[in-house]
């Protein structure tokens, strides 16, 4: 029996690990389009910023340890064309076959080019490969640009303006709509834009970039563009073979993360899944859920009965300096799902006042009826991602907020104070929800 795995980053090498470990018969084989396997994709900012010193510290497994740890047969430069799946087969680019018994896509995502003219122009770049930041590393060595435009405030937009800013240039930062990171919520956003402007990058907000020339991006002056526009899956060859697409045109996905085609299952940023709030199937490309995912895909096409239940959208990212942490819903995307949402937002420190304590702002929100939690903000120097995981926790296990606001949280004068923010915001989102 083979396992064929289409993609060699973090959801196909998870499924693949994943069934190597439940059956050492099998035979496994990834087929990976691009150079490199196995990299952490979310360090490219910070190699781009200096932080990281070389590539190589990026990359966690090459194909010869998959060969020699794990026999589990790894090829780069792999790219499938075409998937046969009456004929359990895949066309390879250049003409070679490969048999399969079953087969795992995780084809990944590629970045918007938003139909912008220009986007293909010497000085314009995406970072989202080793490829990618590579050339846009060069591009600062040698060219020496002095402004640059990112298009596109979500993460990888905020990190890679922060690592141009980081790097000396004048950044300015577009983003088309009136939010940042992707979350209908004005005050985060008003908050990350003071604090942007702090920085010395210009946010733009509402602004629709059509066309990128040399030495402007639209209006604005740039010797370098970054485009980070989002993301859109590469789903082009499972649509081909007939497999069914999902309303947010991923790859539809059952939880056991097969799709429409018995034994063929996809993972990662090519697939939707559910979202644990609104019931409803969404497209959230992360790294941590492409694992997630490729575990539960992998287990099944090993013959295991595995089921994946969803995310909350629980991400956290730098923004020069302060950590910005999201989860669920916030007020504005609840109202828009049916939900009659009330939030608090609080500050508070998060040391004991005689521990150097910095401030801390928690923004919970529920349903007014049902007191269900259905999102939370964290935004601090530190222990934003502790909190905003507890918050996590509770949407998953569908907690009150109630339940929350009676949690047995630490205190210690060195990590945090008697009343946790987080307590501190429920106590007063309670107030308002009686």
């Amino acid at each position: 029996m083979r396992l064929a795995v289409i993609g060699g980053v973090a959801a196909g090498l998870s499924a693949a690990s994943r069934a190597r470990r439940l059956d050492r018969s099998l035979e496994i084989l990834v087929l990976e389009k691009g150079p490199t396997i196995s990299y952490a994709a979310c360090g490219l900012p910070y190699y781009i910023e200096g932080r990281v010193d070389s590539t190589r510290d990026l990359i966690v497994y090459t194909p010869e340890h998959f060969r020699r740890e794990r026999n589990i047969e790894v090829r780069t430069g792999a790219e499938v064309a075409f998937i046969h799946h009456s004929r359990r087969e895949l066309s390879l680019t250049g003409g070679e076959r490969v048999r399969y018994d079953h087969l795992v896509i995780a084809t990944g995502a590629r970045p918007k080019r938003a139909g912008i003219e220009g986007a293909d122009l010497p000085h314009v770049f995406t970072l989202h490969t080793l490829t990618d930041a590579v050339r846009l590393r060069e591009f600062i060595r040698n060219e020496r640009p002095r402004r640059a435009a990112v298009i596109g405030a979500g993460y990888i937009g905020i990190e890679a303006a922060e690592a141009l800013r980081t790097q000396g240039l004048a950044v300015t930062l577009i983003e088309s709509s009136e939010s940042v990171l992707n979350r209908a919520d004005r005050e985060l956003t008003e908050t990350l834009r003071r604090h942007l402007e702090r920085s010395r990058i210009d946010l733009r907000l509402n602004m629709r970039i059509s066309e990128i020339e040399s030495g402007r991006a639209g209006d604005v002056p740039a010797d370098l563009v970054v485009l980070s526009a989002g993301l859109m899956p590469n789903v082009e060859i499972a649509a081909e073979a007939g497999i069914q697409l999902g309303r947010t045109g991923a790859i539809e996905v059952s939880d056991r993360m097969e799709t429409s085609l018995p034994g063929v299952y996809a993972a990662g940023d090519c697939a939707e899944t559910t979202h644990l709030i609104t019931g409803r199937p969404v497209y959230i490309p992360l790294g941590t859920t492409a694992n997630k995912m490729g575990r539960i895909a992998g287990a099944n096409a090993a013959g295991g009965r595995e089921r994946f239940p969803g995310v909350v959208g629980t991400s956290i990212v730098r923004v020069c300096g302060l950590a910005v942490a999201t989860t669920g819903l916030s007020a504005a995307e609840a109202k828009r799902e049916g939900f009659d949402p009330v939030s608090a937002r609080i500050e508070a420190r998060d040391r004991a006042p005689y521990f150097w304590p910095a401030w801390t702002t928690v923004e919970l929100v529920a349903d007014r009826r049902t007191h269900r939690l259905l999102g939370g903000t964290i935004i601090g120097e530190r222990d934003a991602a502790g909190r905003v995981n507890v918050i996590a926790s509770a949407l998953t296990s569908r907690m009150t907020i109630d339940d929350l606001e009676n949690l047995d949280l630490a205190y210690a004068p060195p990590y945090a104070p008697v009343w946790d923010p987080l307590l501190v915001a429920a106590q007063q989102l309670h107030k308002l929800l009686d």
